[in-house]
């Protein structure tokens, strides 16, 4: 028997610049030559051993859902190493790179390993001021700072686009500047216009004169500054070393507020920005990053002196629905129709629960203190200005919350357009309404899930709705969180430099959907979750041989979950993993499959039954249990198969092959005709001739020469005379994905071949 794939461990969350945080590290991973370039037995869905979820993250700090100020007192631990950071500067400077922005950089890494300090790898800014030479020699002023989208765990030299430094100083002789001339007169003067663009506080760190800068937002010192009191109560904490600023808008007001500060008292260490963060500053870096560190420690300390039980409880169901049998609900609730036909931008879901957090979401006061509003503005462009809540999830009653939840999304997005038109008349330059659906939902008794455009992006917005959870619970242990006005969220969300431009890239065809790829460690398998991952789908691979799948996986981030397709507990436990992992499915390519040999009236039952399983039965129960996610989601969806040409031209001797495979082109027409009307489409692709598990180089060897040609002419035995590969067939399968008015179709791959060709 031959076997084309055979179906976990996720891996590392999302495109490169939000990667996991963990220890700096001792050298760069990609050349730096300048600043600001281009950036057998059967298993039912076992975890690979070692391998984390994307909703767990590696963090130096903590263990996941214990708050950063909770334990010992850390004394205002350093992790500054200075043989670490001398090897990174040696390593840089055999590049051409400076030992000013190699300290930088090696800096930057350490805040970026602190989950205390940053909540996810954008939380916060970090700078350098130096000279640059630019592209006619001339050496230049220039402030290096962390770009947009740049993890500071990961930060390279080119996370660190550099800026004309006097151009930007210039601009503190203004009164006002709106955010989108900020952004312009930032990427005029960046030296690298493909580099990473600069962050809205940029001007803020051009207008102080210190050659380092660290800016964070920490939640232990926003509990502080998030306080009605909470000027005097950070005046209390960090006493006279440093300057306390009134909130500002972030860009162009809050650098004018800090510069005015730092004039007032040119002793002062750094800063602390009220509902916004902390800055520090300093001639060294390691000054700097140590003074962020020992004033986060104070902040902690102080926290630690309030109260232990923070929230009341509210009263819940005694047994409760788990968050997979839910997620493909909200996740259809969440995606906006795109107003042709059935199209949807769908998103990614990440579950988030701990102790802290259950107690933070069963909280009986939890609309006062959950929509009171965003910790720091900063946090707008990913979670939006406030979560929904919903109601516990009871078990057995899944269409009560089903209802219940819908309701209150399209409630959040009736009450999201109304705060819209309360302010839209202040706007200046014509900004249209954001997405109205919520980025944050609190689900009582379970915890809450993030969405975001893809994994990424919505793990990142579960990392700060847990610091928003931190930051909320320190508050209330001390006094009452008390976020900004409604017309400051308003002005920060859509006015600041920046602010929308996350949701302003260009999505990619497939962003937000999820696909499943059955038989994953195959050619055509590995090739269809390559094609996918490629067209911004995020991929889960199903196969029994885990090994095979494990480091392609983490070569395109996707999900690998070891599993028997035939064994259906197994395969049911796969797709709740996937509903764990994304919140659902809208692509389902079922892949699996083996070949059987002999003539039809000689071949053993038990073998032919064999087959069926395998080529068969497989591809509908993996079917079905998509399509029961599918129908929660309510969105549609797209069931693809891999058939093959002997259910339509049979080969002497393959009838065991063949036979469940023409049972499954039926299949995959009374799939589309029984489920067109919910949106959903079933298409098929029949390949042939590509080198794989099925057809394996041996099987070709042999049929060459049975038949005296070459491997290459029995490849190229077809109408065309080439050479069919697994991409062919990945590139198919997306094409049909993309259809959304294809369905009952059977496409040939195969370079030509009238006796398969359908009629």
């Amino acid at each position: 028997m031959s076997v084309e794939g055979k179906g976990r461990g996720p891996l590392k969350l999302g495109p490169v610049r939000l990667g996991e945080r963990g220890k700096p590290k001792a050298a760069e991973k990609a050349p730096e030559g300048k600043v600001g370039g281009k950036p057998g037995a059967k298993a039912g869905g076992d975890k690979a051993a070692g391998a984390k979820s994307r909703g767990e993250r590696s963090r130096a700090e903590k263990p996941r859902g214990e708050r950063s100020w909770v334990g010992k007192a850390r004394g205002g631990d350093s992790r500054w190493n200075d043989g670490q950071a001398q090897e990174l500067v040696r390593e840089l400077g055999e590049r051409g790179v400076a030992a000013d922005l190699a300290f930088r950089v090696y800096a930057t890494r350490l805040i970026g390993g602190e989950r205390r300090l940053v909540a996810q790898g954008e939380d916060g800014s970090t700078s350098v001021k130096t000279r640059i030479k630019d592209v006619t020699g001339e050496s230049v002023n220039v402030l290096c700072i962390q770009g947009r989208g740049v993890d500071m765990a990961e930060i390279t030299v080119a996370g660190l686009p550099a800026l004309r430094l006097e151009p930007l100083r210039a601009l503190d002789r203004l009164q006002q500047l709106a955010g989108e001339d900020q952004a312009r007169i930032q990427r005029r003067n960046m030296l690298e216009p493909e580099a990473p663009e600069g962050p809205a506080e940029a001007l803020m760190h051009a207008f102080l004169p210190q050659r380092y800068i660290d800016h964070c937002h920490a939640s232990a010192v926003l509990a502080l500054t998030n306080q009605a009191d909470g000027e005097a109560l950070c005046r209390e904490v960090f006493g006279e070393s440093l300057a306390v600023v009134p909130y500002a808008r972030p860009g162009f007001e809050l650098a004018k507020a800090a510069k005015a500060a730092f004039d007032a008292n040119p002793e002062i260490e750094g800063l602390i920005l009220i509902k916004h963060g902390i800055v520090t500053f300093g001639d060294d870096a390691r000054e700097s990053y140590e003074r962020l560190a020992s004033l986060v420690d104070l902040a902690e300390r102080r926290l630690r002196k309030g109260k232990r039980r923070v929230f009341a409880p509210v009263e819940l169901p005694r047994r409760l629905a788990e968050p997979a049998g839910i997620a493909p609900i909200l996740r259809g609730a969440l995606a906006l129709s795109e107003g042709i036909g059935d199209r949807y931008r769908r998103c990614v879901l990440t579950f988030r629960s701990s102790e802290a957090i259950r107690e933070f979401v069963n909280g009986i006061e939890l609309s006062r203190y959950a929509l009171a509003g965003p910790a720091t503005p900063q946090n707008l462009p990913f979670t939006k200005p406030w979560p929904v809540i919903l109601p516990a999830p009871e078990l057995g009653r899944r269409a009560a919350f089903a209802s219940a939840a819908r309701r209150a999304i399209e409630d959040y997005a009736a009450d999201y357009r109304s705060y819209f038109r309360r302010h839209a008349q202040r706007l200046t330059s014509g900004e249209r309404l954001n997405d109205p659906l919520p980025r944050v939902a609190l689900v009582r008794g379970l915890g809450f899930f993030a969405a975001g455009q893809d994994a990424a992006v919505a793990a990142a917005t579960a990392d700060l709705m847990e610091a928003t959870i931190d930051t909320i619970a320190g508050a209330e242990s001390l006094g009452r969180f008390e976020s900004l006005e409604e017309e400051q969220v308003f002005d920060a969300e859509y006015t600041q430099a920046g602010a929308r431009a996350r949701w302003e890239t260009e999505a990619r065809p497939l962003a937000g959907q999820v696909a499943v790829v059955t038989g994953g460690a195959g050619a055509i398998g590995r090739a269809t979750a390559r094609a996918f991952h490629a067209q911004g789908a995020e991929v889960a691979l199903v196969d029994l041989d885990l090994d095979g799948m494990r480091s392609f996986a983490q070569a395109i981030r996707a999900l690998a979950i070891r599993c028997d397709v035939t064994d259906e507990a197994a395969l049911a436990q796969a797709f709740e993993r996937v509903c764990e992992t994304f919140g659902g499915l809208d692509i389902l390519v079922s892949n699996a499959g083996a070949t059987w040999q002999g003539r039809i009236g000689e071949v053993e039952e038990a073998e032919l039954r064999q087959s069926f399983e395998l080529n068969f039965f497989a591809h509908y129960r993996a079917a079905k249990a998509a399509v029961g996610i599918m129908l929660q989601q309510g969105t549609g969806g797209a069931l693809l198969f891999n058939t093959s040409r002997q259910a339509i031209s049979p080969s002497a001797g393959a009838g065991p092959y063949g036979l469940p495979n023409a049972a499954t082109l039926a299949l995959v027409r009374q799939f589309a005709v029984d489920y067109g009307v919910d949106g959903i489409r079933a298409n098929a692709v029949s390949a042939e001739g590509v080198r794989s598990g099925v057809l394996t180089e041996e099987t070709i060897a042999k049929r060459a020469l049975a038949r005296g040609v070459s491997t290459e002419e029995l490849l190229r035995d077809n109408l065309l005379h080439r050479e069919v590969h697994a991409d062919d067939v990945a590139r198919v399968f997306v094409d049909l994905a993309l259809a959304d008015k294809t369905t009952a179709a059977i496409v040939n791959v195969d370079g030509g071949n009238i006796a398969s060709a359908l009629r």
